[in-house]
């Protein structure tokens, strides 16, 4: 875009720009009519307006000056109650509303290939050449085969702003985990949906294609997206985290001894997130094939279940709490979420659910998955997350669904964001698949 048109449209009124909210992610109209973009409007424009404090430069790209974008109706100039950054600054906002500051960290895990995006449609999209082989997590050795890119995707987004906090090898062929540095939950998803276009950028220099796609290959562990919260107030000092006096032996009145360093603020979001968790899954899991990482649950460490505790990778919540980490670092890491989530989405989700169990005053509905037993398991004590995008969205869609709260997000948005979900089932369920082809054509 010229010098002139962004000098010429102001940030309060933006440009019209054509609305991505009637089509899919391969520009495939939805299925239904939407609100926002349709057939009936003309797929009207909407209007961008320019978020000045997002400027910064794409070092890989003759250092070209970069800004994000909010949407606006282009008649009320209202923001759009579908637009991702808008969502995000409304769970902000209802933070700020009781005193509160939400904070937010995330991780990713991404399969590489040595492919291009030719490379990979010649081929069908099977037989792809991992960047390394093996499995290799955590390794010193790995990152040296391709250490440029390894590298670049650090250095670059430092440059880029985007702040980097760990980078490392994961367990799989070609699979690396970083997790971005913890700040305020807009600029985290901010980052964490820069981070892709970042990593995919570096890629394509270097002859890389990495796919943050759930599950990749069936007999593989999937590749996360796990989430890390808190709140602080407005002296910076962490509400999960006890007062002074209490750090030593941990709060008396905790519900559990797994929330025993955890402030009862920080309790209350946990239950408030264990209580409203399966109503939202499609904006944690938005594909098909985010639900089959979660069907192995505590075996690929993917948890399927409404479940929480201290220091566990197999609970769906996991409280990050003293004795392991200083009150200070005192979090709740969600582990639900596969790295194809919609970060603005999911981080909603979490805060709106969260701030919704402050409000209400929760409990938390369910012993910690430490106390939990075979039998809890078989009688349905332990409730299972839905196990389909098409179960999800049905759940989520209901009338009484949690999401439909006016203080969650609301009709209209449920509407929306279900249609295209809908949408992505109805696709999904019209494809015959390489294995119904193999299982069935000879033999049936």
């Amino acid at each position: 875009m010229s010098q002139n048109k962004i000098h010429y449209n102001p940030q309060s009124m933006g440009f019209s720009e054509a609305s991505s909210c009637g089509w899919d992610i391969h520009d495939t109209v939805y299925t239904r009519e939407l609100l926002i973009s349709n057939k009936k409007n003309g797929y009207k424009d909407v209007i961008a307006s320019i978020d000045l404090s997002s400027y910064r430069r794409i070092p890989w790209e003759n250092n070209v000056p970069f800004f994000l974008v909010s949407f606006l109706d282009p008649d009320t100039k209202q923001p759009l109650n579908v637009d991702p950054r808008g969502i995000t600054k409304i769970a902000s906002e209802r933070a700020v509303k009781i005193g509160r500051e939400c904070y937010a960290g995330v991780e990713y895990e991404y399969f590489n290939f040595k492919e291009t995006a030719a490379s990979v449609e010649e081929k069908n999209f099977t037989n792809l050449t991992p960047l390394t082989p093996g499995n290799h997590g955590y390794s010193l050795l790995r990152t040296q085969l391709n250490n440029e890119y390894f590298n670049d995707i650090f250095d670059l987004g430092r440059q880029f702003r985007i702040p980097i906090e760990g980078h490392h090898t994961e367990t799989g062929p070609g699979v690396l985990e970083t997790a971005l540095a913890y700040t305020k939950v807009l600029d985290m998803a901010d980052n964490a949906v820069l981070f892709k276009y970042l990593t995919k950028s570096v890629g394509m220099k270097h002859g890389v294609m990495p796919s943050f796609m759930a599950k990749p290959w069936g007999n593989l562990p999937g590749c996360s997206g796990h989430v890390h919260v808190s709140l602080r107030d407005s002296n910076g000092t962490n509400v999960f985290a006890l007062a002074e006096g209490d750090s030593k032996e941990g709060r008396k009145d905790a519900q559990y001894d797994d929330t025993r360093y955890v402030s009862q603020e920080g309790e209350w979001f946990l239950a408030g997130i264990l209580d409203g968790i399966a109503d939202v899954m499609p904006m944690l899991v938005p594909t098909i094939n985010g639900y089959k990482r979660l069907v192995a649950g505590e075996a690929f460490w993917a948890p399927n279940a409404v479940t929480y505790g201290y220091d566990s990778r197999a609970a769906s919540v996991r409280i990050i709490s003293p004795p392991s980490v200083p009150p200070s670092a005192t979090r709740l890491e969600i582990r639900v979420p596969g790295a194809d989530m919609n970060p603005y989405f999911a981080l909603s989700a979490i805060f709106l659910l969260g701030l919704r169990g402050i409000e209400k005053k929760l409990a938390l509905p369910c012993k910690p998955i430490g106390l939990l037993t075979v039998d809890d398991k078989a009688s349905g004590e332990v409730k299972r997350l839905p196990t389909s995008l098409e179960a999800a969205t049905q759940r989520m869609m209901r009338p009484d669904s949690v999401a439909r709260e006016p203080g969650m997000f609301g009709d209209d948005f449920i509407d929306h964001y279900g249609g295209t979900r809908e949408h992505e089932v109805r696709l999904w369920n019209q494809a015959v698949t390489n294995w119904e082809v193999e299982r069935y054509l000879e033999l049936v």
